[in-house]
């Protein structure tokens, strides 16, 4: 009995012994065919897969390192419908959570679009509701019994940065917005857009999670400083505000820039906008010129230009300072009579009294008295009808009517001696009469001081634009324009340091090309100390209705202005800086 149950054990042994032999055979038989090669080189094509890596946007900073613009982390919230176990407990916590609407999400998670797997429930969630969020997830995943599946299983969340503003509007014209799509708009944002998003690094990583690498170093996009200072541009906001109701102007502007390299050390107007809520930007502003209205809106600037003109007489020997003009209260220019802003007569005045009390009648005399040729070859050197080049997106070049043109006459060479007819930004006025304040030389005004990137800064260099004038016209326009000042008693004047400049009075051209005689656009450019400008200011308030007048309005707040820049520069009173170069 036992040899026959050895002999039936020996038997199944060996019978299973080869079939499994013959599985081993077969097994090597199918890794090692033709077929097997096939699916392993299949199998390779989704070992792995490409995937993009994107960098962090580039920071930005004003020029004493305060944050201006920077990354936050946000969530989008989303349900993973394969795995839902409950609808109904998740739409009621994200409609609670988030606000969105109970009814639709759950129709939507019940009713998916056909093959969709995944559903965003809502975008840009902020990290404080997504964590409250999760540990509601969480907290139903503990509650519920062992093995089974919380009710808010389901729930995803995906982080992902958000481009952050700390300072709300401050600056807001500077900088620009990213929108959600990581797009700059306006400013900085738009114009330095490609540095300050980076580069996308493309890696093949592997799909098998034991074989799973690091994610690669992305570097961040380029941080920038720019040369705007955080502290005088929110003083330089306040002092336009409280202008604004002062003297109830429908909107304003004003620019500090250093004339010697062109630094813009604040550029305040209004309206702003919370670059947090850039979503807002079609109910605060109609169009895009409205945005920045030192760069994009040009208009005619009035008896600010007035300078520019007699910069153009001094340096051709035209006139002198002390050249004599009688003022007789009209000048007949092109067949067309022009009066004075008062229609008055002003009697025997030199050039720094034609300044002193605005003339429209000497200047246009003095622009005559050049020629076109000469008059209009220096307004174009100056820069007139051109763009300036700052750095930052939107700039319109305003124009410069020139003999030839279909809509030139002769008049216009003595109306747009004083400003009439001529179309400029704030930004293109300060960088033309930064020839004045730095001895001849044009600075290209920039709003970037440097950039960073890997750890190294690169510095943003100075440039210039040319030199329409000589340095001793420049220093012979600057004095006439400070005694003028002094002489009277400008509400410009700012104690303890001697400042030139010339205010603008325009009246606004109506649609029908006429103008409003009733409202104007009043202006103030300045800059200072007169024997080694560090600043210059531009002022335009829209439409005061205090006054109409740019010496009564635009010019006290130039010298509000000056007395914060002078202070935020740590620049000293006259006296003491001449007292400390003497030693």
């Amino acid at each position: 009995m036992r040899q026959q149950y050895a002999w039936r054990s020996n038997t199944l042994g060996g019978i299973l012994g080869l079939i499994a032999l013959v599985i081993i055979v077969q097994i090597v038989r199918i890794q090692n065919s033709e077929e097997a090669a096939i699916f392993r080189q299949r199998a390779l094509n989704y070992a792995s897969e490409l995937r993009t890596f994107y960098p962090d946007r580039g920071e930005i900073y004003d020029r004493n390192g305060h944050l201006l613009a920077g990354n936050i982390t946000v969530y989008e919230v989303g349900v993973d419908l394969t795995t839902v176990k409950d609808a109904n407990a998740i739409a009621m916590t994200v409609s609670v959570e988030l606000g969105v609407d109970f009814a639709e999400t759950l129709a939507l998670i019940q009713n998916p679009p056909e093959g969709l797997s995944y559903l965003v429930i809502k975008d840009f969630v902020d990290a404080e509701k997504a964590a409250s969020l999760q540990q509601l997830k969480v907290m139903m995943q503990e509650q519920a019994a062992d093995g089974a599946l919380g009710s808010l299983t389901g729930l995803e969340f995906k982080a992902h940065p958000q481009r952050s503003y700390p300072e709300g509007a401050l600056a807001s014209n500077v900088l620009g917005f990213v929108n959600r799509e990581g797009r700059g708009y306006f400013g900085v944002e738009e114009k330095y857009d490609t540095l300050l998003a980076g580069n996308p690094v493309h890696v093949i990583v592997p799909t098998d999670p034991n074989k799973a690498v690091d994610i690669p170093h992305v570097p961040d996009g380029t941080t920038l400083v720019l040369t705007i200072n955080r502290d005088l541009q929110a003083a330089v906001e306040g002092i336009l505000d409280d202008a604004l109701d002062t003297y109830g102007a429908d909107g304003g502007t004003i620019v500090v820039m250093d004339p010697r390299n062109g630094e813009i050390l604040a550029m305040a107007v209004t309206p702003r906008m919370d670059l947090n809520q850039f979503w807002n930007y079609g109910v605060i502003y109609q169009n895009a010129s409205e945005f920045n209205p030192a760069i994009s809106m040009p208009y005619e600037p009035g008896s600010v230009t007035k300078i520019l003109t007699m910069a153009a007489a001094l340096d051709t020997g035209t006139v002198q300072p002390g050249t004599q003009f009688l003022d007789t209260g009209s000048i007949l220019v092109g067949g067309i009579n022009i009066r004075n802003w008062n229609s008055e007569a002003w009697g025997m005045q030199d050039m720094t009294g034609c300044l002193q009390h605005s003339l429209n009648v000497c200047l246009a005399w003095v622009s005559t008295q050049m020629g076109a040729q000469n008059f209009y070859g220096y307004m174009d050197n100056f820069g007139f009808g051109h763009l300036t080049g700052v750095d930052l997106a939107g700039e319109a070049a305003g124009r410069l009517k020139v003999p030839g043109d279909a809509d030139w006459y002769p008049v216009d060479l003595g109306t747009n001696a004083f400003g009439q007819g001529v179309a400029a930004t704030p930004i293109q006025i300060m960088m033309a009469a930064s020839s004045i304040a730095n001895n001849g030389r044009i600075v290209t005004p920039h709003a970037l001081h440097a950039m960073v990137r890997d750890g190294r800064q690169y510095s943003a260099p100075a440039q210039y634009a040319g030199s329409p004038i000589s340095e001793q016209t420049a220093g012979t326009l600057s004095a006439m324009l400070a005694v003028s000042l002094e002489n009277e008693s400008s509400l410009a004047l700012v104690p303890g340091y001697r400042v030139a400049g010339k205010t603008g009075t325009a009246q606004i051209p109506t649609e029908t090309g006429f103008y409003d005689t009733t409202s104007t656009n009043a202006s103030f450019i300045g800059w200072g100390p007169v024997d080694e400008p560090q600043f210059m200011i531009y002022v335009w308030l829209e439409k005061p209705s205090a006054s109409i007048w740019g010496s009564e309005t635009a010019a006290p707040v130039f010298s509000q202005v000056a007395e914060k820049t002078v202070i935020l520069m740590d620049i000293p009173p006259d006296a003491v800086r001449q007292q400390i170069a003497v030693k």
